[in-house]
């Protein structure tokens, strides 16, 4: 058998974020047919996706304390466990209950742990990787989140039509065999210690004591608003600056932004070894901005839908650039560094789209003036880089 080496460590770490993909994205494909099949209202069905993510805040949290103790191989193959037992999960414990609901928010909550787990553990397995540029390889690791939410809408829509939506069932253990393999994949490639042998990761007590650490989970809160308060409401300003249906418009809008997105990363990913870090991030929140400014001014719903596809473009460094500026600027971080970080974006994902739903109810559901109300992630996460720059050799004071 043929000796695994740390760039079968690398696919490994990629497929991880296709699994991520998988668990955040298919179920929303599902909404209608869980609606028909089990009687169960859309309010109850749409908390599905609330309740994943907001599960996977805590153990973004959690996972800050225990993931040292039990080391990252077995983390990661646990997180990888879970997804499969949770794809699983949906098309069976929903038979088993009174309420098919209970058994779909109970699957939610075992994938949901995967979900959590992973977000957190595959950057630092990837920043551990013998790479020859570290930053190129965070983004083109992210990237394959974009390729992967891509393929889930693709394939699923494609199968939908070949065989019919009433196999779903067959389908979501079809994309169990991601996890399962991508599992056994983890249990055999190196992984490298986030630290070398002499050195010992900052306690977290010392860490939360530091300015830079604070700037930096700022930053990741920008870069989550950033990315999410347009992403979530892609669909709507495709469905009404193309004209088309609801069904179109969710697919086109996302789609969309994912591959956009996940252009950005990848090109970074390919020529990043030549651009400067800051400076691209600083030019993509500028792009940001300016996407957003695009969507809020105009009346014009092709020009809104323009602008949903530059943010796109702007935000796909955001994430993994500041994962990398952080490992760079606090080498000793460790764990806890990364699990943090991970909140953070959590957090903003939450919270940029949640103010512009709030802000356009204020106005008759106006978006462009929730979106406008908005440019205030992009700004303040340029103020953060600014600031950053004016902090080098800061990590030195530790």
């Amino acid at each position: 058998m043929k000796t695994l080496n740390y760039k079968h460590t690398i696919y490994a770490c990629f497929t991880g974020y296709v699994v991520q993909a998988i668990i955040n994205n298919f179920i929303p494909l599902l909404f209608l047919t869980f609606q028909s099949s089990y009687g169960i209202p859309l309010s109850k069905i749409t908390f599905l996706v609330t309740f994943n993510f907001g599960l996977q805040l805590v153990i973004d949290f959690l996972s800050a304390g225990f993931v040292d103790k039990i080391g990252y191989r077995i983390s990661i193959i646990l997180a990888h466990v879970f997804a499969a037992a949770g794809l699983i999960g949906l098309t069976v414990l929903p038979e088993l209950f009174r309420d098919p609901f209970t058994g779909l928010l109970l699957s939610v909550v075992i994938y949901a742990v995967g979900g959590g787990l992973t977000e957190v553990l595959i950057s630092p397995i990837m920043e551990s990787c013998p790479t020859d540029n570290k930053e190129t390889a965070m983004s083109l690791l992210h990237s394959f989140y974009c390729w992967g939410h891509v393929a889930v809408v693709l394939f699923s829509t494609v199968f939908f039509r070949l065989f019919g939506i009433e196999n779903w069932k067959i389908l979501a253990l079809i994309w169990t065999i991601v996890p399962v393999i991508n599992g056994f994949l983890f249990a055999k490639v190196p992984i490298a210690p986030l630290l070398s042998e002499e050195e010992e990761s900052i306690p977290l007590s010392r860490l939360m004591k530091q300015g830079l650490f604070w700037i930096l989970l700022l930053l990741m809160f920008c870069a989550g608003s950033c990315e999410q308060a347009v992403s979530q409401w892609a669909s709507t300003f495709a469905e009404k600056g193309l004209q088309v249906s609801k069904t179109i418009g969710d697919l086109t809008g996302p789609m969309m932004f994912a591959i956009l997105m996940g252009i950005s990363r990848a090109i970074y990913g390919k020529y990043g070894d030549k651009i400067d870090l800051m400076k691209f991030m600083t030019f993509s929140g500028i792009l940001c901005l300016i996407s957003y400014l695009l969507i809020s001014l105009t009346a014009s719903p092709v020009i809104g839908l323009i602008g949903c596809g530059l943010c796109g473009l702007s935000v796909g460094i955001l994430w993994p650039g500041t994962f990398s500026i952080s490992a760079a600027r606090l080498k000793a971080g460790g764990t806890a560094m990364f699990a943090l970080l991970a909140l953070a974006g959590d957090v903003g994902c939450s919270l940029g789209p949640t103010t512009v739903g709030i802000v356009s109810g204020w106005f008759q559901d106006n978006l462009r003036m929730g979106i406008l109300v908005a440019t205030a992630f992009p700004v303040l996460l340029l103020l953060l880089l600014t600031i950053l720059k004016n902090m080098k050799g800061s990590q030195k004071n530790l």
